[in-house]
């Protein structure tokens, strides 16, 4: 009987990006790498929505990586982030996912800072008078300015707010570059958001595998009979796949086919996802109103890397936060939103449409289970590696989505940054 030898080193087959080794799935040490060099250097990552916290007090508990912090809204109205560690003794002193505060207050010392992470009070930081003379006490040169919560840095557009444990990280804007930013800027538009919901899931595969899947055009009108039988997302339709300038982050933008159902059934009777059958029982899920900020596209979704999804499927719209627990798990916490200015009829119709997605969507249970199938065969086998070469193995923005040239684009830039 012979004994496996398993690589200790990530080997590629060559210098392009298009043959990932299952070991950057299944990895611990790897991926610990990937927090420090994606999740706290050099990068933004999503933190919320500004009218997640719309008055003074107000505050979110999220995570940026694998780490837990509190996105608050000061007395003045200004936004802050800090991370959910007491200065004293390490613990995680808000367990609140949302909430409203004067003041935080850690319950094991009391220890209580401010809605901007200042420390503020320290319980017996002078000591305690006892027989005559003064007990315990900190240090005669303990200052509370020295000892605050560890604040990032913030930046919010169109009223999505990202942070970055690096604070020399670059400007949002550059961060985004101007392809993407026009994407980002036609959904956030100025508009004021308005919160319908949430919905959260913990997938047990790699974080990568929900980045990979919204830069993957092949699949929805294959394994998605929902998006392939009524003509919502499908290869024939119009479409364009852009690309930041490093490949990190990307947009799939869709136009939905007009042809009707005798055009849909030419197209789609070979893919076996296709179910000419079906029927909705609520025929409202296909009540779609074009909207004047849409500019054509019937879809748009973004990746922006290494932590965030924007969705716009027809009149549905939120962002979807990816929040790694380990190399084979992660949160999925999905914000569904809208705008001050809908009428009701038009609240009620996201609502609809956004059970196409999140936990048990009709679209994302799909793609929910395909990762952790996924998950379970890189973890049998680490030593191979998946093949991402439909469309060529170089990476490029398309006007078609018979590619897999994103997810190329995104191992370009891991390989640029997690082999530096």
């Amino acid at each position: 009987m012979t004994t496996q030898v398993f690589p200790i080193e990530l080997e590629w087959e060559s210098d392009k990006s298009s043959r990932i080794p299952f070991m950057a799935y299944t990895d611990e040490a790897l991926h610990k790498k990937e927090l420090q060099r994606f999740f706290y250097e050099k990068h933004w990552c999503y933190v919320g929505l500004e009218a997640e916290i719309p008055n003074p007090g107000d505050f979110k508990r999220t995570a940026i990586g694998e780490r837990s912090v509190i996105l608050s809204r000061d007395a003045e109205g200004e936004i802050h982030v800090f991370e959910n560690v007491c200065a004293h003794r390490g613990m995680q002193f808000c367990r609140e996912r949302h909430g409203n505060k004067k003041e935080f207050v850690c319950p094991y010392h009391q220890w209580n800072y401010t809605l901007k992470g200042d420390l503020q009070g320290v319980p017996f930081r002078r000591g305690v008078k006892q027989d005559g003379k003064v007990n315990g006490g900190m240090p005669a040169d303990f200052k509370t300015e020295e000892h605050g919560l560890n604040k990032l840095r913030v930046a919010s557009r169109g009223g999505v707010v990202f942070a970055s444990f690096d604070h020399e990280v670059e400007p949002l804007e550059d961060f985004l570059g101007p392809d993407i930013l026009h994407y980002f800027d036609r959904l956030f538009d100025g508009r004021k958001l308005t919160i319908l919901g949430y919905s959260r899931q913990r997938i047990p595969g790699n974080w990568k595998l929900m980045q990979e899947n919204i830069k993957d055009p092949y699949h929805p009108g294959l394994l998605h009979t929902w998006f392939v039988t009524f003509g919502l997302w499908r290869a024939d339709n119009k479409s364009e796949l852009k690309m930041d300038a490093r490949g990190r982050h990307a947009a799939m933008i869709s136009t939905r086919g007009t042809g009707g159902k005798a055009a849909q059934v030419a197209q789609v009777t070979q893919v076996s996802s296709f179910k000419e059958s079906m029927q909705l029982k609520d025929p409202r899920f296909l009540d779609i109103v074009q909207e004047d900020w849409w500019k054509g596209p019937t879809a748009v979704l973004m990746t922006l890397f290494p932590s965030l999804i924007l969705q716009q499927q027809v009149n549905s719209v939120s962002t979807r936060h990816i929040q790694p627990v380990g190399h084979d798990a992660f949160d999925f916490v999905w914000t569904h939103f809208g705008f001050e200015d809908d009428t009701e009829e038009m609240t009620q119709r996201r609502l609809r449409q956004a059970n196409l997605f999140g936990p048990a969507g009709f679209v994302s249970a799909d793609d929910g289970e395909v990762i952790e199938f996924s998950q379970q065969g890189f973890e049998q086998k680490p030593y191979h590696r998946t093949l991402a070469e439909l469309g060529g193995r170089e990476v490029e923005n398309t006007d078609h989505m018979v590619t897999e040239t994103l997810i190329r684009g995104m191992y370009r830039y891991w390989r640029e940054v997690m082999e530096a």
